[in-house]
C-alpha cells in the first residue's frame, strides 16, 4: 500500500500552482517518495510490470487455444490442362468458387512438448460451370502431434520463462534499495551541506565579530598586527567559504529534487535525521540471505538451465528423431447442406516421419563438445559469482558493525570540540589567549561536525546498501517483499 505521504505530495507537486511551495523532509520521507515517485523507480517499475506481462503472456499460450480460420470465398476461373485416359492432354475451361470455415481448440503438453487439438470444419464448392453445389463436413476431428527423441522446446521454455520471472521479480526489489541508498545519499548531501552552510554563516558572524574586537584591542596596544591581521583573514575566509557552502548546498538541493522529480520552484527542508537503528547484523547471516534472496543466484540457475538445453539440442541432433501425428474423426459430403450431416463416415488419419543422420563429418560430436566446454564454463563463472555475491555481503556487514562504533565516537568528538571552541571563545574574550589557539578550536570544531554528519551519511548508506545486497530487513528481521501490484 503507498503511504499517504508518498500519495500526497504527487497530487500536490501535479496540480496547477504558481507559487513555490515549501516541503519539510525527513530522511524517510525522502526514501518513500524516491520509491514511489522518483524517474529511476518509474523505469524499474516499468521494466518489472513488462517482465510481468511477458510471463502472463507466455503463461497463457500454455492454456488452451481457440483460433478460427478459413478463406470466404477462394475464387478461381481458368483454363486447365487435364490428362486423357489415353494419354493426351486436353485444355478444359473451369470455373468454380471454394469456402471453407475451420474451428479448432489446441492445447501443448509441457511435459511432453507434444500438441492435443479438437476441430471441426465446412467448406463449399461451387461450380459455376455446371451450376452445382458441394458440401463437406468433418463434424469432430481429434489429432496429436508429438516429436520423439528431440528436444522439449515447451518444457525448456516453462522452467526458464519461471526462472526470469522470479529473477525479475527480485531485481525490481533490487532497484527499489537502489533508489533507497541514492536518495539517502542526495538526503544526506542537502543535509551536510546545509549544516556546513549554517557553520560557514556562525563563522562569518563570529569571525566578523571578532574581528571587531581585534581592531579595538590592537588600537589601544593590547595585540601585535600580526594577530590582527590573522583575525582579518580569518573574516575573509569564512566568508570564502560561506559563498562555496551556498553553492554546494544550491546543487546538492537540486538533485534532490531531480532524484524526487520535484518541480524545480519547490522549497525544501530537510529535518535532522533520526537517531541510526542497532541492529544485530551477523556476516554469515548476511551471507546467507544474500545467497537465498539476491536476484544473481536465480541468473546464474537460469544460465545453467540455458547451456543444459543447448546440451540436449546438440545431443538429440545428431541421433534419430521421428514425428507421430494421428487425426480421427468423422466427415462428409453432400449436395445439401443437412445432408453433409447424416450418416457420418470414419476419417484416420496417421503419420511417422523418421531423420536418420548418417554422414555428419563430426559435426554433431563438436557440438558437443563445444556444448559440454560451455556448460564447464557457465558452471564455473556462476560458482565465482556467487562466492563474489557472498563476500560482499559478509564485508558489507562487517562495514556495518563498524560504523555502529564510529558513530558514537564521533558524536562525542564533536561534543568535545564544540566545547573547547566555546572555552577558547570565553578565553579569547576576556583576553586569556591568543588568535591562534581560537582559530585552531574553530577549525577543530568545523572539522568534528563534518566528521559526524559524514560519519552518519555513511552509516545510513551502509544500512541500505545492506538491504540492497541481502534484500533483508534487519529491523524487522524478514526478507524485503515491496508491493508490486
Amino acid at each position: 500500500m503507498r503511504q499517504i505521504l508518498g500519495v500526497a505530495m504527487i497530487v500536490f507537486f501535479t496540480s496547477a500552482s504558481a507559487q513555490a511551495q515549501k516541503l519539510t523532509l525527513t530522511l524517510q520521507d525522502c526514501i518513500r517518495a524516491a520509491q514511489e515517485q522518483g524517474p529511476t523507480a518509474h523505469v524499474a517499475r516499468k521494466s518489472f510490470e513488462s517482465s510481468r506481462w511477458m510471463y502472463q503472456a507466455f503463461s497463457a499460450r500454455l492454456l488452451p487455444q481457440v483460433s478460427l480460420s478459413g478463406s470466404l470465398p477462394n475464387f478461381n476461373r481458368s483454363i486447365i490442362p487435364v490428362v486423357q485416359p489415353d494419354g493426351t492432354t486436353q485444355y478444359v475451361s473451369q470455373g468454380q468458387s471454394q469456402s471453407s470455415m475451420t474451428l479448432t481448440v489446441s492445447q501443448r503438453v509441457a511435459a511432453t512438448g507434444g500438441e492435443v487439438f479438437f476441430s471441426s470444419s465446412l467448406s463449399r464448392l461451387d461450380l459455376l460451370n455446371d451450376r452445382s453445389v458441394l458440401w463437406q463436413t468433418s463434424p469432430l476431428l481429434v489429432g496429436f502431434r508429438q516429436d520423439l527423441f528431440r528436444p522439449n522446446d515447451i518444457g525448456w521454455d516453462a522452467q526458464e520463462q519461471d526462472l526470469r520471472s522470479e529473477a525479475a521479480e527480485r531485481q525490481y526489489r533490487e532497484a527499489r534499495e537502489d533508489v533507497a541508498v541514492d536518495a539517502t545519499a542526495a538526503f544526506f548531501d542537502v543535509y551536510i551541506a546545509k549544516i556546513l552552510l549554517e557553520n560557514a554563516t556562525d563563522n562569518v558572524v563570529i569571525n566578523d565579530t571578532l574581528f571587531t574586537l581585534s581592531k579595538g584591542r590592537f588600537e589601544v596596544g593590547k595585540i601585535a598586527e600580526s594577530d590582527l591581521l590573522q583575525s582579518e583573514l580569518a573574516v575573509m575566509n569564512a566568508r570564502t567559504d560561506a559563498a562555496a557552502a551556498q553553492l554546494q548546498y544550491d546543487r546538492s538541493l537540486s538533485m534532490l529534487k531531480i532524484l524526487l522529480n520535484l518541480p524545480r520552484t519547490t522549497e525544501i527542508d530537510v529535518k535532522q535525521p533520526p537517531l541510526p537503528p542497532a541492529p544485530t547484523v551477523d556476516a554469515t547471516r548476511a551471507a546467507q540471505q544474500a545467497l537465498r534472496n539476491r536476484s544473481d543466484v536465480v541468473n546464474a540457475t537460469l544460465q545453467r538451465t540455458q547451456v543444459s538445453r543447448r546440451l540436449n539440442e546438440a545431443e538429440l541432433a545428431s541421433g534419430f528423431s521421428a514425428t507421430i501425428s494421428a487425426v480421427a474423426g468423422w466427415n462428409q459430403t453432400a449436395g445439401v447442406l443437412p445432408d453433409a450431416y447424416k450418416t457420418l463416415l470414419d476419417q484416420q488419419r496417421i503419420s511417422m516421419n523418421i531423420q536418420v543422420p548418417i554422414l555428419q563429418w563430426g559435426a554433431g560430436k563438436a557440438s558437443v563438445e563445444a556444448a559440454l566446454a560451455d556448460q564447464d564454463r557457465i558452471t564455473t563463472s556462476t560458482a565465482l559469482s556467487e562466492q563474489y555475491l557472498e563476500q560482499d555481503a559478509r564485508f558489507a556487514a562487517v562495514q556495518f558493525a563498524q560504523l555502529q562504533r564510529q558513530i558514537v565516537l564521533a558524536g562525542k568528538a564533536d561534543t568535545i570540540a564544540t566545547r573547547r571552541f566555546e572555552v577558547a571563545k570565553n578565553r579569547y574574550v576576556i583576553g586569556k589567549t591568543g588568535t591562534s589557539d581560537l582559530f585552531i578550536a574553530q577549525n577543530e570544531r568545523s572539522n568534528a561536525r563534518r566528521s559526524l554528519i559524514q560519519t552518519l551519511r555513511d552509516y545510513w548508506v551502509a544500512y541500505y546498501r545492506l538491504r540492497r545486497l541481502t534484500l533483508y530487513d534487519w529491523e524487522q528481521q524478514r526478507a524485503i517483499v515491496p508491493d508490486v501490484r
